[in-house]
């Protein structure tokens, strides 16, 4: 694999970063439709198309922000897939409805081309270091094939079983991480309400049970108001809204999730989608009229 392009398309916040780590080791052809987003990239040849990445490559990366647009992207009218060769391998580490990554597995297959849904986590410093960890779905010879290339961008990459089930562990971890955002703020609040110095309550509990990369993301962000996405609300809102799809067609009640996904809506409803996942806490400061953290 080494000695062939690998295609990126997709360079937001994390896979311009991802494809940064790719270029070490192998030659990028990128597409972004938002061309400006290319001036970031570094060892990127620069596609004026989809086409002309699926002409270029052998394998191709995305990191998208929706399942609609993964298939647009992949299987649409001018998706690479119209020109992408026999034995070429799609990699999608965007986060997408578990449905999506398997019908477009079929569509893909069907053109004797693979596919492995390859969703990440890590935020935004991790897809910077190339320490994401990587959650797999797709043929066991396809993911040994691919996994030079994976390591290139994670510390952790992990094959999960069949198409699809790499997406079902992501929306899994997304479920855990907002539930997590939404006690960080609840305690937070509380915290503040109750007069007592938030920096203290953070090294209070920081190395307790409630320690976790979460944490030690949300609270330098409440407590400096540094909303500045990284992932946002609205991304994680949707991912969320993956997670109940997929609990309805498989029956299983995710009442905690749910509560949550409502959290994350009345962020989006009040202006701050666009901000990262901690700025939640500012519907409690709404509510109480306090100020949790800084000015």
């Amino acid at each position: 694999m080494e000695e062939q392009n690998v295609g990126f398309v997709g360079l937001g916040v994390m896979g311009a970063n991802m494809a940064k780590n790719v270029a070490k080791k192998y030659s990028v052809v990128a597409f972004d439709a938002y061309r400006k987003k290319l001036e970031e990239g570094e060892g990127f040849y620069e596609a004026d198309s989809l086409q002309e990445v699926a002409k270029s490559a052998a394998t191709i990366v995305l990191s998208l922000p929706s399942s609609e647009v993964v298939k647009q992207v992949t299987i649409g009218a001018q998706g690479v897939a119209k020109v992408f060769s026999a034995g070429g391998v799609v990699i999608d580490t965007s986060t997408t409805d578990p449905k999506a990554s398997q019908e477009i597995a079929e569509y893909l297959q069907e053109r004797d081309i693979e596919f492995l849904d390859a969703p990440v986590s890590g935020g935004e410093k991790a897809a910077r270091e190339g320490t994401l960890a990587f959650m797999v779905g797709g043929k066991q010879e396809i993911f040994n094939r691919c996994l030079p290339l994976l390591r290139t961008m994670g510390e952790s990459v992990v094959r999960m079983g069949e198409t699809g089930t790499g997406q079902v562990a992501k929306l899994i971890n997304n479920m855990i991480v907002g539930i997590t955002f939404a006690a960080i703020a609840e305690g937070f609040a509380l915290g503040a309400k109750s007069g007592i110095d938030l920096d203290t309550l953070f090294e209070a509990i920081r190395y307790g049970w409630a320690g976790s990369p979460v944490l030690e993301a949300s609270a330098p962000a409440i407590l400096k108001k540094d909303f500045r996405p990284g992932g946002t609300v609205n991304i994680h809102w949707k991912d969320l809204g993956y997670a109940l799809d997929h609990s309805k067609f498989k029956d299983v009640p995710l009442p905690v999730t749910a509560l949550v996904h409502e959290i994350f809506k009345a962020a989006r409803a009040s202006g701050r989608g666009s901000l990262s996942q901690p700025a939640i806490i500012k519907l409690w400061e709404d509510v109480l009229k306090i100020n949790v953290g800084g000015k």
